[in-house]
C-alpha cells in the first residue's frame, strides 16, 4: 500500500475507483437491458461489407455478460479484502511489509539451529566447513558482491579479497570489524606540494618499491620526497600501515592501477575510498550476529584457499 504525502490523493483514487467500477456496471447494464421481441430482426447498424458481412445490434451473449459482471464483483471484493482504495488497508489488514516480516521470520526459525551451531565454533573452524561456506557465500552474494564481484576478485577501486594483500589486515578480528563498521580510507592529494616534476618523481620512486620498470634518475630523485611527504602512511620502506588502511607499495597488488598514469593520478589527486559497514543490512533479528560470524568465516576463507 502506498504512502501517500496529502490526504486528498486518496481520497481522489478511492473515489474515482469506485466510480470507474460502478460506471461501468451502469453502462454494460444500460447496454444489455433490451431484448428482440419474437420475430424481430436485429438492427443493421453498418452497411454490408464483403459482400455478407453485416454489423447487427444483437445482444451480447449471456455468458460474455456474466464474465464481465463476474469480474466487476471480483474487482469490489478485492478492494474490499486488500489494499488498494488509497490508504484503505483492506479487512485482511494484509501489507507487503508484514508479509515480508512473516516470511523472514520463517526463515530465522527455520535456520536458527544452523546458526547456533557455527556461533560455537571459531572463524577458522567455521571457515574449513563446506556448509558453512556454502552459506556464507550466499551472504556475500546478497551483501558484497555488487562492490568485490560474485567472485570476489574485486574490481579498480575495490578490494580483491581472494589475494591475501589486506589494507586493514585479514586476521578474522580485522574482517569482522571491517563488515561490521565499515571502512574509510583517505589519501590527500600532493599534486600541490609536489609540482607536476615532483609527482612523476614520487611516482617513479613507488614504481621502483614493487620492481615495475621506472626511470632511476627520477626515482632517486623521488626517494627523499616520498620520505617527507608519504612516509608517514606508507612507512619509511614502502610497506604500508594496515592500522590506517595505507596500501603496501612493495608488491604487485594495485586498487587504482599500477601504471605510472594510475599511480601518478592517485598522487595528485589523492584517493577516497568508502566501504559501508553491513552490519545495519543484516536485520534486528536474533539471528544477525549469527550472520556476521558465517560472512566473516567466507570472507577469511577466500584468501586461506590461496595460500
Amino acid at each position: 500500500m502506498s504512502d501517500f504525502t496529502h490526504g486528498f490523493w486518496s481520497i481522489f483514487i478511492s473515489v474515482l475507483t469506485v466510480l470507474s467500477i460502478v460506471g461501468t456496471w451502469i453502462f454494460l447494464k444500460s447496454q444489455t437491458t433490451r431484448k428482440l421481441a419474437p420475430g424481430e430482426k436485429p438492427e443493421l447498424m453498418e452497411h454490408t461489407w464483403d459482400g455478407d458481412l453485416r454489423d447487427l445490434n444483437n445482444p451480447l451473449p449471456r455468458w460474455w455478460l456474466g464474465l464481465f459482471y463476474g469480474t466487476l464483483v471480483f474487482a469490489l471484493v478485492y478492494l474490499a479484502l486488500w489494499p488498494g482504495l488509497g490508504n484503505f488497508p483492506g479487512l485482511l489488514k494484509w501489507t507487503q511489509l508484514g508479509e515480508y516480516e512473516a516470511e523472514v521470520q520463517a526463515a530465522e526459525a527455520k535456520f536458527q539451529p544452523v546458526y547456533a551451531a557455527f556461533m560455537q565454533q571459531d572463524i577458522p573452524t567455521v571457515a574449513a566447513s563446506p556448509d558453512a561456506r556454502a552459506i556464507g557465500r550466499n551472504l556475500f552474494l546478497t551483501y558484497c558482491s555488487q562492490c568485490h564481484g560474485s567472485n570476489a576478485e574485486g574490481a579498480t577501486g575495490y578490494p580483491n579479497l581472494t589475494d591475501g594483500d589486506w589494507l586493514y589486515g585479514g586476521d578474522p578480528d580485522a574482517i569482522r570489524a571491517t563488515l561490521t563498521d565499515g571502512r574509510s580510507g583517505i589519501m590527500p592529494a600532493m599534486g600541490e606540494a609536489l609540482g607536476a616534476q615532483g609527482t612523476k618523481e614520487v611516482t617513479h620512486y613507488v614504481m621502483s618499491l614493487s620492481g615495475r620498470t621506472h626511470d632511476a634518475a627520477l626515482a632517486d630523485a623521488g626517494r627523499p620526497k616520498f620520505a617527507e611527504n608519504c612516509a608517514a602512511c606508507h612507512m619509511p620502506d614502502g610497506t604500508g600501515m594496515q592500522a590506517m588502511g595505507a596500501p603496501n607499495l612493495t608488491d604487485k597488488v594495485w586498487l587504482y592501477g599500477g601504471s605510472e598514469g594510475a599511480i601518478i593520478e592517485s598522487i595528485a589527486k589523492g584517493r577516497n575510498g568508502v566501504m559501508p559497514g553491513i552490519a545495519q543490512t543484516l536485520g534486528t533479528t536474533s539471528n544477525k550476529e549469527a550472520k556476521l560470524h558465517l560472512l566473516t568465516a567466507y570472507v577469511y576463507s577466500l584468501s586461506q584457499q590461496t595460500k
